[in-house]
């Protein structure tokens, strides 16, 4: 088998991967349709557009930690079964309002609130379950090649959503998406428990949380990882706003220009991860503290560069670079931290990762969508760029250079078998 995907060899983590390209084909297909379906409810408010973000990242930044303490606490596999069920009845119910003609944009927010409030448990679980199943030495290919199915989803799902609402409408990609989830549930479900490795359970009792944070602040090499991915997630992640406002007020494109914006961005994502699995593959390194940061640089630059495009085509072939680096960037730090934690307090900095990444989201995607509708989105998109570049040199000034950490590695850790 090709070093790329050394990780699908173990039958639990194929069954979970092959999944997660349905489901999140699915997801993607819904992001597009709840945007447009935004837009078009708001006659294209990009506050709207935010407001509808910020809402579906806001539990992220609530209740994540606390998904990271269940995570560490009670099986994964369990808590994802109830997860996947609960995002797929929040798709089921969107769809029938739209196809009853009966949505109004506080439904929208209201739904997205609570699928933020799914993910909030759903993403700490399952970014810590990788492990379980392939075990440490697979981790940095297991953990690129769940990003390239992320990804791979990306590539087909808003390509098939812009077709599906110009012919259909948003109200049948909602329920696409509710079906999709299915498929992660019977991987889930056809798994083989005595083949999964879980780490010893947390305890019950108190101070879970507390010893979670303890832990990461006395690890310098995390903390400054942790900084440098809330810095892009809040200020650099915010591209399904900003493509659609650069797709529909800038360039001027419908439902299927859109769609290819997504579609371009996400071929650039699903290389990037594709590179990270065969380097991962090939080597079996961790990411390295450096690569981490200087992937951190490279995607706000190639983010800067986007927002200059003068014609729709020439952003939509800067949208790959763009896509390549940043997924690039957050599964580097994504393996980095996994292999860093000792594996009693994985689920914990996971849901800090997540956190970081998602829960700055609802403050950084209002204020994309503020400055796009008072000054243009392309002002949004290159300040992103240089805020991102800016704040991650000055994290790396506070916190320390990018070389001289430790390399954390979880060789020679034991974990226990399934009882």
């Amino acid at each position: 088998m090709s070093p790329t995907f050394r990780s699908l060899r173990i039958r639990n983590f194929r069954l979970f991967a092959a999944g997660q390209v349905v489901s999140n084909s699915g997801t993607w297909m819904q992001r597009v349709a709840q945007d447009w379906l935004v837009l078009t409810l708001t006659g294209g408010s990009g506050v709207a557009l935010g407001v509808t973000t910020g809402l579906q990242f806001l539990p992220l930044l609530l209740f994540s930690l606390w998904g990271g303490v269940l995570a560490d606490r009670f099986p994964k596999r369990r808590l994802l079964l109830i997860s996947q069920t609960a995002m797929g009845v929040q798709a089921l119910v969107l769809g029938l309002l739209v196809i009853g003609d009966a949505v109004q944009v506080w439904h929208v927010y209201l739904l997205a609130l609570l699928l933020g409030t799914a993910a909030a448990l759903d993403t700490p679980v399952r970014q810590s379950f990788v492990v379980e199943m392939v075990g440490p030495d697979d981790l940095p290919n297991a953990v690129a090649l769940n990003s390239a199915t992320f990804n791979l989803g990306r590539v087909v799902g808003p390509a098939l959503a812009g077709i599906l609402i110009a012919a259909v409408g948003t109200g049948t990609v909602f329920l696409v998406n509710a079906a999709s989830y299915l498929a992660v549930l019977a991987g889930l479900l056809l798994m083989r428990p005595a083949e999964l490795s879980p780490a010893i359970r947390t305890p019950r009792g108190p101070g879970a949380l507390r010893d979670g944070l303890t832990y990461v602040r006395a690890r310098r090499d995390l903390t400054l990882v942790l900084v440098v991915v809330g810095i892009v997630g809040t200020i650099g992640f915010n591209y399904q706003i900003t493509m659609a406002l650069m797709g529909r007020n800038v360039f001027g494109v419908g439902a299927r220009g859109f769609g290819l914006l997504g579609t371009a961005f996400a071929v650039g994502a699903l290389a990037g991860a594709l590179t990270a699995a065969r380097r991962s593959g090939r080597s079996g390194r961790t990411p390295s503290r450096r690569l981490v940061l200087g992937l951190a640089m490279a995607s706000g630059l190639v983010e800067a560069v986007s927002g200059l495009a003068p014609t729709y085509g020439a952003f939509l072939l800067l949208l790959v670079p763009t896509g390549l680096f940043a997924i690039f960037f957050a599964t580097s730090a994504n393996a980095f931290m996994q292999l860093g934690a000792e594996p009693t307090m994985r689920g914990r900095v996971m849901a800090m990762y997540t956190l970081v990444f998602f829960g700055g989201t609802p403050f950084g995607a209002a204020a994309v969508g503020w400055l796009a509708e008072h000054l243009g989105a392309r002002v949004a998109l290159v300040g992103s760029g240089l805020a991102v570049m800016a704040l991650v040199a000055g994290a790396v000034a506070w916190l320390g250079p990018a070389d001289g950490a430790r390399r954390p590695s979880l060789r020679g850790v034991d974990v226990l078998p399934v009882r």
